[in-house]
């Protein structure tokens, strides 16, 4: 049916958000988020509905059929409020502003969120998901309050304003720390309180998979060699990989784990959470050398390259968790599917995936997982585990081939610069760790899609990029993100191109983004122009600060190009949370990574000459953390590399801060000189 023939079409129609056209021909009257919408709630004096959520979430599913696609509660909110829907991954810095804001009302939050502002965008009222009858009387409610006690409510917004204001003044640190290895053994200590040791993970419900805590960790484990912390890492790696929480049948990971162990996950897929567990997996891999990590590296990669890659190489955002109107209807299995498929091999495999047992759900219905070992199962049939591990292989593409022919989960297909960063961040850590070349050319072919679509010649980004156009200016993660993953890209391939588009962007957010009197950074540019307030993030989350991603490209950057103002910023960036690591060690874990770079020794391999990239190639399967690339063939606009570059013999230097040991020919001589 075309947009013609709809019985109502809203101004949303004209934006690309999937998210957003999702509730075009909803009745409901809304706008998207800019500066005109904001101006007529200010002309009309009418509060606002601000109601925010993404494609993948199924409760904004939900509260869209029940309430936004009636007419009578569409009546109530057109003659009543200006209504703005919001993508939350297109526009995280409002999220921001009004998710604070319901937090500080309720303790709660979540999607969908549903903020109500006076009309200059001042929130004073929130919450998230309600049925259509008591979303309903909220309605009447709030109605009701801004035509007789509007003077409460503008004093309830001021209040929230104030308490967010206070809240937001996060007491940085001015004076420059003394950064100290005790101060990580306390943050591991605190993380380590939380551990599961049976399921790995943290304890508790739910489980989300927080890839940044076990990178942290491996790199805790590498300077100290605790042993007790690799095997904490290596099982939650290994829970999450065989549990319901990873697709046994597709690969790729699911957002969390709804129960303690890892089993039932909440089906949606999302980009950033397989970008980062492939670079989390690809450092395991090469710390371990475990073939299980291998295998979840390929199969994850292989599932972002068949579900989520556009034809000129840009990455997707997301797969929804529900098809035919069910949430994981396209995943689950019934034990009479697996004997129908798998005929004469079905009691065997349904031993394997622990079908009508450790996988079962609900409703007659399994989430596959690896129940058993290859050799249970190989002695309980009388097998080799090669037999079993080929019937395995058989069986799962069998089922794969069978779900192909079932409904899919929606596709969210705009594409977000900062979670492509890190999907090209996870291809060049798993070519590094795999050597598998397909995945340095993913990698080399979406850098150039960012280069060609995102960037700008004066060094600006765009955060989104659909149907051609890129429409929204970059946040700080964007930046932050996209630079860490430029760093990862030059020191694989030694092409300078990346390393200055690196050093361009860093210039644009000291320029665009920087607050002088923190020595941090803004999440949004001084270029935003439609937002409520500007704020500073720092926690790592689910998906890192961007702050903390900026200390280490800084660091980084500082090192390659040698400017030691980079490294005094990166430095007073830590020095002003560096008091929070011991209090929330969980929340941050990255700026965790970044103290490490500063308390134990941090070296820079300038390789230089004519087997430049096969020497450097050698050492890429090795977990080295502590480690930075950098090189050339036979010449390098890099201060790094002046005066280290001979035309006829390939050198190493090792260098620790602006100190160099002499050069060595071999990648394995340099890693002894590292440690003398």
């Amino acid at each position: 049916m075309s947009n013609s023939q709809k019985k109502f079409t809203n101004q949303l129609i004209h934006e690309s958000s999937p998210y957003l056209l999702q509730h075009a021909h909803n009745p409901v009257e809304w706008h998207p988020w800019n500066e005109e919408t904001l101006a007529k709630a200010k002309d009309e004096d009418k509060p606002i509905l601000v109601s925010i959520g993404y494609s993948a979430c199924h409760w904004c599913h939900v509260m869209e059929h029940e309430s936004f696609e009636d007419d009578e509660v569409a009546q109530m909110m057109n003659e009543n409020f200006i209504c703005i829907k919001v993508d939350r991954e297109e526009r995280p810095d409002v999220d921001q502003v009004y998710m604070d804001a319901v937090q500080a009302l309720s303790g709660r939050g979540g999607w969908p969120l549903n903020a109500f502002a006076l009309p200059d965008g001042r929130p004073f009222w929130g919450a998230t998901y309600f049925p259509k009858e008591q979303w309903l009387s909220l309605l009447d409610q709030i109605r009701s309050l801004f035509l007789t006690q509007r003077e409460n409510l503008e004093k309830q917004a001021a209040d929230i304003e104030e308490g967010i204001r206070q809240n937001d003044l996060i007491s940085f640190n001015t004076k420059e720390s003394e950064f100290e290895s005790a101060h990580l053994e306390q943050m591991v200590t605190g993380l380590s309180r939380r551990f599961d040791p049976k399921n790995g993970g943290t304890l508790g419900a739910p489980k989300f998979p927080m890839p940044n805590i076990y990178q942290f960790l491996l790199r805790f484990w590498y300077h100290s060699k605790d042993q007790t912390i690799l095997n904490h890492v290596e099982n939650t790696l290994a829970k999450m990989a065989c549990g319901g929480i990873y697709d046994q049948i597709g690969g790729g990971f699911a957002r969390y784990s709804v129960d303690d162990h890892w089993h039932v996950p909440h089906f949606e897929k999302m980009l950033y959470d397989n970008a980062q567990l492939v670079s989390l997996y690809a450092e395991a891999y090469a710390a371990t050398k475990r073939e299980l990590f291998r295998d979840i590296i390929q199969e994850t990669i292989d599932f972002v390259s068949r579900e989520l890659i556009s034809t000129d190489g840009g990455f997707y955002s997301a797969l929804d968790a529900d098809s035919e109107g069910e949430e994981g209807r396209f995943y689950v299995w019934t034990k009479r599917e697996i004997d129908e498929v798998l005929k004469i091999d079905s009691s065997l495999v349904s031993e394997y995936f622990g079908i009508e047992d450790e996988a079962y759900w609900e409703d007659g219905k399994n989430v596959l997982v690896k129940a058993k070992s290859l050799l249970t199962v190989a002695l309980k049939y009388n097998l080799s585990e090669e037999e079993v591990k080929k019937k395995i292989s058989e069986a799962t593409h069998k089922l794969f081939l069978k779900r192909s022919k079932r409904v899919g989960p929606g596709l969210d297909d705009k594409i977000l610069t900062s979670w492509n960063a890190l999907m090209l961040k996870g291809l060049v850590d798993a070519y590094k760790a795999t050597g598998e070349n397909k995945y340095l050319d993913l990698a080399i072919g979406n850098g150039s899609f960012l280069i060609q679509n995102l960037l700008q010649e004066n060094g600006q980004l765009y955060r989104n990029y659909k149907n051609g156009k890129a429409t929204i200016p970059g946040f700080l993660d964007d930046y932050s993100f996209t630079i860490e993953a430029f760093v990862a890209l030059y020191e694989v391939t030694f092409d300078e191109k990346w390393i200055q588009h690196g050093r361009q962007l860093t210039d644009y957010t000291l320029e665009h983004f920087f607050d002088p009197e923190s020595g941090l950074f803004y999440y949004t540019s001084d270029q935003h122009t439609d937002i409520v307030s500007r704020k500073i993030d720092v926690l790592d989350n689910v998906i890192p600060s961007a702050n903390s991603s900026m200390a280490k490209v800084l660091f980084q950057l500082s090192l390659i190009f040698e400017k030691p103002e980079y490294f005094k910023m990166a430095n007073r960036m830590l020095s002003a949370i560096e008091e929070k690591l011991q209090q929330f060690p969980s929340a941050f874990t990255n700026w965790g990574i970044q103290l490490m770079n500063l308390v134990y020794p941090y070296h820079t391999f300038v390789i230089t000459g004519p087997a430049a990239r096969k020497e450097a190639k050698s050492g890429y399967d090795k977990f080295l953390p502590n480690v930075l690339l950098a090189g050339t063939k036979q010449y390098s606009d890099l201060p790094i590399c002046e005066n280290r570059i001979s035309s006829s013999n390939t050198q190493i230097f090792v260098c620790t801060g602006s100190s160099c040991k002499l050069p060595v020919d071999k990648f394995n001589e340099a890693l002894q000189q590292m440690n003398l």
